[in-house]
């Protein structure tokens, strides 16, 4: 006879308050996690999370309450989890997971990785020391309804990087600068403003009109005489923006006519550019104050950041939030910076009433302050609930894991309705390791297309390396025979080779770079492909990795009567095939409501698994198509029904 301790084996029961885990992150699922965990019989628990306690938390974190705003997230988890088991052992780190001090050793004296994260740069990280510590490791990921949990175990399942993530969606500079058609085009423009009046100036963030635009394809001279841009006022093409903006001392009405003014008038001598479309409007403050209506200045019925405010209310609101960013500036001392951050009131202030303004510039419906917020700080929709079902999800998939029972482990993907076979959770088996995998494949290998010529070290370094391949402190050796060092994680060693073309070290088409990083025991081979036909505004690109291009997945009935149905999203290891996005795909972002870069969700099953490039608002997406009627019925139950929640 089977002896209980609870609900569980005895065996079970002892492994559990004897194993040391590991919760990364303390926020939506991380609260409901550790809460699980102390409560199934977990003993040995440490938990690490770099984040604070935010007001906009404590509607679904439910170990935070008001008192804790401002504290540690884990050093406060851990408080509260002790009150549900006081007997456990909870360490807690106010810290972050790509700190070196947690090297490969850290990771190697736990028995399990539980990742409760919102970001997919400590996704990868969290992913490759885990395959470096041959630790097995639960991922998971919510947006608003939808969730998903799923298991990495390193040469048995697909790991986090096994299938190409969509890269987040950016848009062309002169776009941004000169013809924005989507609201999205504003916002963007106006939190690249922020940072060239109040913050650090990026020449990639330049918010004056694009003169090197080739659809212009103008000349500055022959119609210079044509722009009425005030001398008084500042030239805008002679200073920075910045400059121009403390010579004025951040003076509102100069602002906005500088901006909504002149510079929009300086387009409009661009004639070629609204040939094909309607052409801006200029604003002019005098104008809009003279011919205000009353009924404007009143209040509106509604909730404040709901309402759409009229043209000369979103003049003074720009007023009003100019007024006050001027005097944080003042307040901080001789070259300060302010940096943008959306729960920041006088900074979104600034950004809705500049993007609503630009959006009517260029006949666009205004938006309001919360739709403003939503897209400017890639809010991600969470639910309490969701977190809860995926949290205890987690625990179950850890239970079998700890029973040695990993063959019976599942990816589960939570839904927002029942599929048309009323189920609503849906677990699909573990996908097996890409052999094309740049992170778990025996030697991991990648082809990038660049030019060697207009390619700096640094680029390579911070873009490519860092950004794109996810490591923290590369080092890079040259097999050119020599072994030349061209980058290392050593301070100062070689800084002087940053601003230096690669073609400058004898790189050229077909060049090898090996990089590695010691603190993700991780080796990357880099093939370098030279070429000189990349489009505009790209750096580089990874040879066969682009999602939007790939074919469409098979369909033939074996698939179709598959269990591997589903979808793992972009932040989880996922998919087998690609296809174009249908209409009415499901959407899938980040977990949390966290800004960034978005990470693993679900959405309602289907025959096949696919992945597709991010909608709009920032890191990435997913998207999969619903099981139609027909493949619905042809496919027969499959032997994990027993594991699906069906709602009768």
């Amino acid at each position: 006879m089977v002896q209980l301790v609870g609900s569980l084996r005895k065996e079970l029961a002892d492994s559990l308050s004897t194993c040391k885990v590991l919760v990364v992150g303390a926020g939506g699922i991380g609260c409901e996690l550790l809460k699980n965990l102390v409560l199934t019989g977990f003993k040995n628990i440490e938990v690490i999370d770099l984040d604070t306690i935010d007001v906009s938390n404590l509607n679904r974190q439910f170990l935070f309450q008001k008192k804790h705003v401002g504290k540690s997230k884990a050093k406060v988890a851990q408080e509260s989890a002790l009150q549900f088991c006081p007997s456990a052992n909870i360490t807690a780190y106010h810290d972050s997971i790509m700190n070196p001090d947690y090297n490969v050793e850290f990771f190697r004296k736990f028995v399990l990785v539980m990742n409760a994260l919102d970001n997919r740069a400590a996704r990868n990280h969290v992913n490759r020391m885990c395959l470096a510590a041959d630790i097995p490791l639960i991922e998971s990921g919510t947006a608003g309804y939808l969730g998903q949990v799923t298991i990495i175990k390193k040469g048995m399942t697909e790991c986090y990087e096994c299938q190409p993530k969509p890269t987040q969606k950016t848009f062309p500079g002169c776009t941004i600068r000169n013809t924005p058609s989507e609201p999205i085009h504003c916002i963007v423009w106006a939190k690249y403003l922020f940072n060239q009046l109040f913050g650090e100036e990026d020449a990639d963030q330049e918010v004056s009109p694009d003169t090197a635009d080739p659809e212009a394809a103008w000349n500055p001279e022959d119609t210079a005489a044509r722009a009425t841009a005030s001398e008084k006022d500042g030239d805008i093409k002679r200073i920075s923006t910045k400059e121009w903006a403390r010579s004025t001392d951040y003076d509102p009405v100069k602002l906005f006519n500088k901006l909504f003014k002149d510079d929009i008038m300086y387009l409009l001598t661009m004639d070629k550019l609204w040939k094909k479309r309607k052409a801006p409007t200029p604003l002019d403050w005098q104008q809009l104050e003279n011919s205000a209506c009353p009924q404007e200045e009143s209040p509106v019925s509604g909730l404040k950041d709901q309402q759409i405010l009229g043209v000369w209310g979103h003049c003074q609101l720009f007023q009003h939030s100019v007024e006050t960013l001027r005097q944080q500036l003042h307040e901080k001392g001789e070259g300060a910076e302010l940096v943008w951050d959306k729960d920041d009131p006088p900074a979104m202030d600034f950004v809705t009433a500049a993007a609503n303004l630009r959006m009517h510039i260029f006949s666009m419906n205004m938006k309001s302050r919360f739709d403003v917020k939503s897209m400017a700080g890639n809010i991600i929709p969470a639910i309490a609930t969701t977190n809860a079902i995926i949290a205890g999800l987690i625990v179950l998939e850890a239970l079998k894991i700890l029973s040695g029972e990993l063959d019976t482990c599942r990816t589960i993907f939570l839904n927002k309705c029942p599929n048309l076979r009323k189920k609503l959770l849906v677990p699909c088996v573990l996908d097996p390791p890409s052999n094309n995998c740049y992170v778990c494949a025996s030697k991991p290998e990648v082809t990038v297309k660049l030019n060697v010529h207009k390619t700096i070290v640094l680029s390579l370094q911070e873009r490519i390396l860092k950004e794109r391949f996810g490591m923290v402190a590369p080092d890079v050796q040259i097999e050119d025979g020599k072994g030349t060092i061209l980058i290392s994680s050593e301070e100062g060693e070689t800084e002087a080779n940053n601003s230096k073309f690669l073609s400058d070290f004898g790189i050229r088409n077909g060049s090898r770079l090996q990089a590695d990083d010691f603190l993700q025991d991780y080796t990357l081979l880099v093939n370098v492909l030279h070429s000189e036909e990349l489009e505009r505004d790209v750096e580089f690109e990874v040879v066969g990795e682009a999602p939007d291009k790939a074919p469409p997945p098979q369909t033939n009935q074996e698939e179709v009567n598959s269990i591997t149905n589903g979808n793992k999203d972009s932040a989880q290891p996922s998919t087998s095939s690609k296809a174009p996005a249908e209409d009415d795909d499901i959407m899938i972002v980040d977990s949390d409501d966290e800004e960034g870069a978005p990470s693993s969700s679900a959405a309602a099953p289907c025959s096949t698994k696919r992945k597709h490039l991010d909608e709009d608002i920032g890191e990435t997406s997913s998207k999969r198509p619903r099981m139609n009627q027909s493949s619905a019925a042809a496919s027969p139950s499959n032997n994990d029904d027993s594991d699906i929640i069906a709602l009768d």
